[in-house]
């Protein structure tokens, strides 16, 4: 999404990382080697507990859009994202499993009064079980977002070189599915 809002919307877009594991600073660092420092297209910046939201309140008056990966569960460490987010997108893997993990999330952005969507990822090609999850979904109080995320190679083939499906097939199904969703939440968001 980062990648696409800059460069095919022409906005400035900043990453912040509250997640430990750091996977997101992994996959910048690659495409900084892949790239150069200075063609990355994004800013970055990671923090952690109150920092989160300071960092990213600062983060928002230099540049158009910031994005936060924050861990899946560790609520001390996602309540001041929550606190400085405009909107909170969760991705969801069409499973059981996924939803029962949503709904505390959703709480959380709840507590804070702040807009959620859900976003499935990792959709199989024609599974009967992607249609009953997303009939689920709707009981959940966010809206599933219309644009979905694929179960494809190219996504992760395209994150050791720190690139995006977009940079690496731009006219694959994966980038078009990404380029939705950049639309449809930018969309929400303006």
């Amino acid at each position: 999404l980062a990648i696409c809002w800059s460069k095919l919307g022409g906005m400035s877009v900043a990453v912040l990382d509250i997640d430990p594991q750091g996977s997101l600073g992994e996959w910048l660092e690659a495409r900084e080697r892949t790239l150069g420092e200075d063609d990355v297209g994004l800013a970055f910046r990671t923090a952690s507990g109150w920092g989160a939201r300071r960092e990213a309140r600062a983060l928002a008056r230099d540049y158009d859009m910031v994005i936060i990966d924050t861990p899946p569960k560790a609520e001390t460490e996602v309540k001041p994202a929550l606190e400085a987010a405009d909107l909170v997108v969760v991705p969801v893997q069409p499973t059981p499993m996924d939803l029962w993990a949503t709904e505390p999330i959703l709480s959380l952005a709840a507590a804070e009064r702040t807009e959620s969507v859900l976003v499935l990822n990792r959709v199989p090609a024609r599974s009967r079980l992607t249609a009953d999850m997303r009939e689920a979904l709707k009981e959940f109080p966010a809206e599933t977002t219309r644009a979905f995320l694929g179960n494809r190679v190219a996504y992760a083939a395209s994150v050791g070189a720190g690139m995006t499906a977009m940079e690496t097939e731009p006219g694959g199904k994966a980038s078009q599915e990404v380029q939705a969703l950049a639309k449809e939440l930018l969309q929400r968001l303006t």
